[in-house]
């Protein structure tokens, strides 16, 4: 591989790192963002223990990358809008209810998949536990 390539490939590996970094320094101050792996943690524990099919847990991963996504542009914009306006503006407080009521939207249509997606097979495990 010539060097130039190498160079390239060297700075996106890395990149790699710096989003990893970002998370990580995005769950131990964001505390939103550590019940959104709690959440993720009791999702994947119900998907297992209920045996979802694989069309259901394409759709589970697509909520929780959803929920994290915008969770993290959400920490990402308040971030950015602390910098530019240390002092309270409209403006500023404005751009992160915005970017708080997308994470609310988003958790809230991700709710919905859970409940579509584990309602039928909890409702007939319940029943069979209360028939028992």
């Amino acid at each position: 591989m010539p060097p130039r390539h190498r160079t390239r490939w060297r700075h996106e590996v890395a990149s790699f790192g710096y989003a990893f970094q970002g998370i990580r320094e995005a769950l131990q101050t964001e505390p939103h963002l550590r019940f959104h792996a709690l959440a993720t943690v009791v999702v994947i524990g119900l998907g297992l223990w209920l045996q979802v099919s694989r069309h259901d847990w394409a759709l589970l991963a697509l909520s929780i990358g959803a929920v994290w996504t915008a969770e993290l542009l959400n920490t990402a914009i308040e971030t950015l809008v602390n910098l530019v306006s240390p002092d309270f503006h409209p403006l500023a407080g404005r751009a992160k209810d915005v970017a708080a009521g997308a994470v609310l939207l988003m958790a809230l249509a991700a709710g919905v998949v859970g409940l579509l997606v584990f309602g039928p097979p909890l409702w007939t495990k319940l029943l069979a536990l209360r028939t028992s």
